[in-house]
């Protein structure tokens, strides 16, 4: 082959992959817009529930941010109010508030993590790994009865208030207890075992509250007998294990995807988060069945699940929908209306009957 040749030849051969590069810039660019286009399309068959959670915002009082989403669509964000009522400091979409109750299933999973690797049984009664109580219901009491809020534990220093199973006391104690116990099989702190699984997962804005990384904490107001919202500054009033993490929309999203793909716990150890231990007379719900962190209508595992949370100055809610795979998150740091519960969760409660409603066989007509 003379020279001529091979210089066609190389000329022919760089057209070929230049015009592979275009066919490729033109393909990448139809695959983005088409994607584009399908989360507008998705987005816009929400239109109507997010005019409806417009709706109940504007008829109440709400300090704090919405988020409503699946895993690739932002289907509602949106935040309302103020971080620090002082300084009239507008609230983030991206700010951190204390979680409340929402903390119990973080510490749920870090006990069924122990429990995977076989360092821990959930029948096991705590006077194997809580020596220092010296109660003989530590004998009795077990780590399932805990987690459960059925284990009739009020005071370590008193007996029972029932038998041990026989009944349910929601129990800010228990949760402790659980936290303690983890300290002792891994021998490390509650504080480092919590950042850890954070740090692994990501959730860069989720925090134990000794760990003064967190920067964009709002401030907690609660509605006083004359009506008028103060500072308070007992927000980490609760055993951290029960209700005082502290995190975002974003993380706590993240935590449903990852829990609920089976990524912080196995599927079947999901199934035992997601079982119906216990019946509790809710100030809210009325009838509630409890699993391992997580709180449901009876028959409901697979409609709504998730939990409430309450702590001073802050109101909450962090729930998934299985079956339309949303995930709801409402954030709030104005507690108003504290004689009457089911108006303090007023927004969290309309907007989450709203998304039940879409949701199939869910029993609504």
């Amino acid at each position: 082959m003379n020279i001529c040749s091979l210089y066609n030849c190389w000329a022919s051969f760089e057209k070929t992959v230049q015009l592979m590069k275009i066919s490729l810039i033109i393909l990448t660019f139809v695959i983005l817009t088409s994607c584009q286009t399908n989360r507008q399309e998705k987005k816009e068959n929400y239109s109507e529930l997010t005019s409806k959670i417009d709706s109940i915002i504007n008829e109440n009082k709400f300090n704090g941010v919405i988020s409503l989403s699946t895993d690739s669509i932002d289907i509602y964000s949106k935040s309302f109010g103020l971080s620090d009522l002082e300084n009239k400091t507008k609230i983030d979409i991206n700010d951190q508030f204390v979680i409340g109750s929402i903390s119990k299933q973080i510490t749920a999973v870090l006990i069924l993590r122990e429990y995977e690797k076989g360092k821990i049984g959930l029948n096991d009664t705590i006077d194997k790994y809580l020596t220092k109580i010296n109660q003989p219901w530590t004998k009795l009491v077990t780590i399932h009865q805990l987690l459960t809020h059925t284990h009739g534990i009020v005071d370590l220093d008193k007996s029972l208030e029932f038998k041990q199973g026989s009944q349910f006391h929601y129990s800010q104690l228990g949760y402790e207890l659980l936290a303690q116990i983890l300290q002792k099989i891994t021998g490390k702190s509650f504080q480092d075992l919590s950042t850890e699984l954070f740090d692994q997962y990501g959730l860069k804005n989720t925090f134990h509250p000794n760990n003064k990384a967190y920067k964009n904490l709002v401030k907690g107001y609660e509605e006083s007998e004359n009506g008028i919202l103060e500072y308070t500054e007992n927000s980490f009033y609760n055993y951290v294990a029960a209700g005082s993490f502290i995190s975002n929309v974003q993380d706590l999203k993240k935590w449903n995807q990852l829990l609920y793909s089976n990524n912080l716990v196995e599927k079947e150890t999901l199934e035992l988060m997601k079982t119906k231990y216990s019946t509790r007379v809710h100030p809210i719900f009325e009838t509630i069945e409890y699993g391992y962190g997580l709180l449901f209508k009876d028959g409901e595992q697979n409609i709504q699940i998730g939990a409430l949370g309450y702590a001073p100055g802050f109101v909450s809610a962090c729930y998934y929908y299985p079956q339309s795979k949303l995930n709801l998150v409402i954030l709030e740091n104005t507690a108003n209306n504290l004689d009457d519960f089911k108006k303090t969760f007023i927004v969290h409660t309309e907007i989450m009957q709203l998304i039940k409603k879409r949701t199939p066989n869910n029993g609504y007509n």
